[in-house]
């Protein structure tokens, strides 16, 4: 059966011209040989040129949206300005500065030495701290929140509480005295027995502040106790104790001496969160009667020492 287009017999080159299509199967024509080829290399040129171009619109178009989209937030401003204000024995105010621009924030954290110990309305921006130890340095610094976002950390500011006068001194604690013979050191026995070291204890009859204080002291090696009555800065008071002996080792009589003290507060600190005492002098006096031991007897003196405290 013959196909109907196509007649028997040889076959004839149609529409070639000259350039007649051979006999027997013929080449396709390759991508880069046939017909054509250099066009459609253009046309995908110009398609992957269109696309890049696209793509850094869109790219642009993105950036653009990101940094001008209303609703990003803005960011929580850093608290500036801190500056103090009025100070006391116990407290300080300092103030700072919200934002110049933009919404303020719900409120704002304030620090101590790194620690938040507070927060204030968005509306304040002041703040009075109480209850501080006297002569003392603490640093402060602030941050801005809003909707729960947290700002910079303002600068640190630095205050001081003011430092109380010496008269408002605690005296007390533990002591170390030294003591010095600056007058009637020739009724004792022995040569150069002119001074010494001892341990002294003051505790003030009050809960807290300068007040009357008990004294409970060495002299001599032995013991004696006193009360001493507080006018500014000055104490003083008078005991009997037991602090010198007449006659000899074994067998010798206690001298009921009078004791005379004065003591001036010099200087004073603060120690955890108080003001005590830190250091002071004055000056006692021990006055001894005549005493009669079982076969000698000791005639009348006194002695005025010089006296200082350390803690």
């Amino acid at each position: 059966m013959t196909n109907p287009d196509w007649p028997d017999g040889p076959r004839e080159s149609v529409g070639y011209g000259a350039a007649s299509m051979p006999d027997g199967p013929a080449d396709p024509p390759s991508a880069s040989n046939g017909p054509g080829a250099s066009g459609r290399r253009r046309r995908r040129r110009r398609r992957l040129a269109s696309y890049v171009a696209v793509a850094v619109v869109l790219l642009a178009l993105v950036v653009g949206v990101v940094i001008w989209a209303p609703w990003r937030k803005p960011p929580v401003l850093q608290p500036t300005g801190l500056a103090a204000g009025a100070r006391t024995t116990s407290s300080v105010t300092f103030r700072w500065s919200g934002p110049a621009t933009g919404p303020s924030p719900d409120r704002y954290l304030v620090l101590r030495n790194g620690k938040v110990i507070s927060s204030v309305p968005g509306t304040v921006t002041r703040f009075h701290a109480a209850g501080l130890a006297p002569d003392t340095a603490y640093k402060y610094r602030v941050a801005a929140v809003r909707s729960g976002n947290r700002s910079a950390l303002s600068p640190i500011l630095t205050v001081n509480t003011k430092a109380p006068s010496i008269s408002a001194a605690r005296w007390q604690g533990r002591w170390t005295v030294d003591i010095r013979i600056t007058k009637g050191a020739g009724a004792l026995r022995g040569k150069g027995a002119t001074g010494w070291t001892e341990a002294w204890r003051t505790s003030p009859t009050c809960p807290a502040g300068p007040c009357t204080v008990q004294v409970t002291g060495g002299l001599n090696r032995q013991t004696f106790k006193a009360t001493l009555a507080r006018t500014g800065a000055v104490y003083t008071g008078t005991t009997k104790a037991d602090v010198f002996r007449c006659g000899q080792s074994g067998n010798s009589v206690p001298i009921k001496s009078t004791l005379t003290i004065r003591v001036t507060v010099t200087s004073a600190q603060p120690v955890k969160g108080a003001w005590l005492a830190g250091a002071w002098t004055g000056q006692m006096e021990i006055s001894s009667p005549y005493t009669l031991g079982r076969t000698y007897y000791c005639k009348t003196f006194k002695l005025t020492t010089k006296i200082s405290g350390s803690s």
